[in-house]
């Protein structure tokens, strides 16, 4: 059994290579006539060659068959991928969902692949601009099948169940409050250990990268030694009956068959790779006088669009922290946004909506449609003392935020059959408590 080993540092060069085979790695040049071992030479390019130095992203893989070694890839009618934002009209609402149902595995197995279900997104991967947010549900392991998105990049966050993720760089073991990132052409295979499901961050156009400190200074936030990077793993494993290569391909999968595992990466060396970071290690910046600081304070990876200081997507964490504002109405406040904001709640009770939002649900505050807490929260923190006080002990919500518009699927609003119908109740009991006589 192979023991799971990592290599620390956000974005960093790695070196790697599979201790069964030392020396692996070409010394002083990426691509020899002949590489040890015998192994193929296949560089992965995660971004234009001509980027500027910090921006520049790529890989190079030593492997015992290079990954051009497939039949043509066929359309595979499978999950419930799509980019198709125009299937059903749009919809202003506030809207909220109930936790995706599980499928029980002897009536109904579905892996990591065909559990995928795309919710709501904006944008296309053509143009290289936009995002998606899927829910995966699954309750079996992916056997001799791997995934691939050329379309962009995967932020997963598992909610229930943990991942063991095995990638062309090596094996991640993924759990509730940790998340992983795939980057766009990145092959991997996931593992699971029972009923599980998540959600997913897609990108089109762009990497994550950490968000700028500014005033904040050198340290805060995401630390970048926190995150972790798979170590070297390969098998060299024929598969006569075929293993199946599916590529995520204009938004429609793809499949390919070949007789060989792609895990075959004995060595790589890079800075374009997989990688994990648990929520705990978050370094929470909080205001300690009055009012609130901007949720953006709890960013721990951005997708920048072109625009500066306004973000593709940002991914945002409400972690347990500290609360100690005075004369401050400390819950978050009631607010219409320019961007999108869906929620996820991975466990606990969210402060805002300690009813009906629950684990493995969502919500989705479209562009200006305003949003805030519910009516028992307002009263309850409208006459609390002002202690210092724990906020969000023992829960963990986080927030996709976008400056695109996005679009719900016809299976978030629909088939899924999880849309929380009475959502925008829990706001018609807020009463005026206006007195002109009373300043």
């Amino acid at each position: 059994w192979f023991t799971l080993q990592y290599m620390s540092g956000f974005g960093n060069e790695h070196v790697s290579e599979d201790p069964r085979c030392p020396g692996a790695l070409p010394e002083g040049q990426n691509n020899p006539q002949v590489c040890p071992y015998g192994l193929y030479a296949e560089q992965l390019s995660g971004s234009a060659f001509t980027c500027p130095r910090p921006t520049n992203k790529r890989s190079w893989l030593y492997r015992i068959l290079p990954s051009v070694c497939h039949k043509p890839f066929k359309p595979l009618k499978e999950g419930h991928l799509t980019q198709d934002w125009d299937e059903v009209e749009p919809d202003p609402n506030q809207l909220r969902w109930k936790p995706f149902e599980i499928p029980k595995a002897p009536q109904n197995k579905l892996d990591f692949v065909s559990g995928l279900h795309t919710l709501c997104g904006a944008g296309e991967p053509r143009g290289r601009n936009g995002i998606a947010v899927h829910i995966f549900v699954c309750n079996t392991s992916m056997l001799d099948r791997c995934l691939y998105n050329s379309d962009g990049d995967f932020l997963i966050v598992p909610q229930q169940g943990k991942l063991l993720i095995t990638t062309e760089f090596g094996k991640m073991l993924v759990e509730p409050n940790e998340i992983c990132v795939i980057q766009q052409g990145m092959r991997f295979s996931v593992e699971v250990f029972g009923e599980t499901r998540g959600y997913i961050l897609e990108v089109y156009g762009a990497h994550f990268e950490l968000p700028d400190l500014g005033p904040i200074g050198a340290n805060g936030l995401a630390n970048p030694r926190d995150f972790l990077v798979p170590v070297a793993w390969y098998e060299d494993r024929q598969v006569p009956g075929g293993y199946t290569v599916i590529s995520k391909y204009q938004g429609k999968l793809f499949a390919a068959q070949q007789d060989f595992s792609p895990f075959n990466v004995v060595a790589w060396h890079g800075n374009y790779t997989p990688y994990k970071y648990h929520l705990e290690k978050f370094m929470v910046i909080n205001a300690v006088a009055f009012d609130h600081a901007d949720p953006s304070i709890f960013t721990v990876l951005t997708a920048k669009s072109t625009r500066p200081g306004v973000a593709l997507a940002d991914f945002v964490i409400f972690p347990p922290r500290w609360g100690v504002a005075n004369n401050t109405f400390r819950p978050p406040y009631y607010h219409r946004n320019c961007m999108s904001e869906f929620m996820g709640l991975i466990k606990g009770h969210y402060e805002a909506k300690e009813e009906g939002f629950q684990p493995g649900g969502a919500s989705l505050h479209s562009m200006m449609t305003p949003h805030g807490p519910d009516a028992d929260c307002f009263e309850k923190a409208s006459k609390a003392k002002l202690e210092p006080e724990r906020v969000a002990e023992g829960t963990m919500a986080f927030m996709f935020e976008s400056s695109l518009s996005m679009a719900v699927t016809k299976w978030g609003l629909q088939t899924s059959n999880r849309l929380d119908k009475n959502y925008y109740k829990c706001w018609e009991p807020l009463k005026s408590h206006f007195n002109p006589k009373c300043k």
